[in-house]
């Protein structure tokens, strides 16, 4: 498999340490959807990152329908994901939460830096921004009331949290007090410090 995309973004750092996660074999192709857009395109017409060439050829998008499918890969005793419906359903909130960050910071990164100044509209980087803090404020209560284990072993809620919250401080920091989301904040920093997430760097 061949997992295409930069680092930098969190969908597919979020995927490339999944893989990893997993022990499935992959290699990473660090092909950028601005500078390298017409090497992308040859890959897969969308430009979408991340992209994943399956063994056979088949091309897929969306770090969420790509994790999908690694988890049917990997089967049910090495997955990523828990298997009993209400421990599921939790998981799947906290990605979502998680996700719903991700696009938020990044909407914000979009209208910042593609954008002219005089041309950014600033109550709807206030609407995101609002966004973005209900999601973090919605992960930190969830976290609170049930942490997630820190025993090496990660789930996927747990890389996708921690990865949000260092892209969000990596590109947004601004919109964050110091002192908020602590619990967060100290699951994402015990993140960052396996080796996975270390042989996986955004940078």
């Amino acid at each position: 498999m061949k997992l295409i995309g930069m680092l930098d973004s969190p969908y597919v750092r979020r995927v490339a340490i999944s893989l990893k996660s997993l022990g499935l074999p992959f290699e990473h192709h660090s092909v950028s959807v601005f500078s390298a857009f017409d090497q992308f395109k040859a890959i897969n017409p969308l430009v979408k990152a991340p992209s994943l060439v399956c063994d056979d050829g088949e091309v897929l998008m969306d770090s969420s329908l790509i994790l999908d499918y690694l988890e049917t890969l990997a089967g049910p005793h090495r997955g990523l994901m828990p298997t009993a419906l209400a421990e599921r359903a939790h998981e799947l909130r906290l990605i979502g939460l998680a996700l719903a960050a991700c696009e938020k910071s990044v909407q914000i990164v979009y209208e910042r830096k593609l954008r002219p100044a005089e041309k950014q509209h600033a109550p709807w980087l206030e609407r995101i921004g609002g966004q973005l803090q209900a999601a973090y404020a919605e992960l930190e209560r969830e976290l609170q009331n049930q942490p997630l284990p820190r025993d090496g072993a990660l789930s996927q809620a747990g890389i996708s949290l921690a990865v949000a919250w260092s892209f969000s401080q990596m590109m947004v920091a601004d919109q964050f007090g110091p002192e908020q989301f602590p619990a967060v904040r100290g699951f994402a920093d015990y993140a960052e410090q396996l080796p996975v997430f270390l042989d996986t760097p955004a940078t």
